[in-house]
């Protein structure tokens, strides 16, 4: 688990390691599993934020990824040591747009990128419901530290087949 701070330019997730079982038949990382490193680092960062398992238990109400949009760079390949890193690019009264990078963390390539964008809901009526004062407060803050980066290039793509 990662002890970085959420008001960290990016925030940098655990360093974790592509599984052998993660492999397809083509021999490198399979496209699901991409999504796990992902989640993972969102984890991380959401529990940093006071979102995680304990938000849960002691206030009922949790965040539920709402979209997704992933592109792979690079491939990865079995024992490849990784990190994911998280910047909030924006949020509002119920949902957060979160933009990542994943990186080989011995050849420093960018090898996946992943936009998101992430629901708060009571878990009570299942409903996407306003984030609490202070989680609002605790986001705003690093909106504000990620700010310094600048909107990603690659954010807010779509996906398409333009005609020639």
């Amino acid at each position: 688990m990662t002890t970085a701070s959420p008001e960290a330019a990016p925030f940098k997730g655990s360093l974790q390691t592509v599984k052998s079982e993660w492999l397809d038949y083509n021999g490198h990382l399979n496209m699901a599993y991409y999504n796990v490193l992902f989640d993972t680092c969102v984890d991380e960062a959401f529990i940093s934020l006071g979102l995680g398992p304990e938000y849960v238990a002691t206030r009922n109400a949790s965040f539920f990824t709402a979209e997704v949009h992933l592109c792979y760079l690079r491939e990865l390949e079995e024992h490849s040591p990784v990190y994911a890193t998280v910047q909030l690019i924006d949020f509002d009264e119920k949902r957060a747009h979160l933009y990542q990078e994943l990186y080989h963390a011995e050849e420093g390539f960018l090898s996946a990128t992943s936009e998101q964008v992430s629901l708060h809901v009571d878990m009570g009526a299942r409903k996407v419901a306003p984030w609490p004062n202070d989680i609002r407060e605790r986001l705003e803050r690093m909106k504000q530290a990620h700010a310094v980066l600048g909107r990603p290039e690659r954010a807010g793509r779509r996906i398409s087949i333009t005609k020639r």
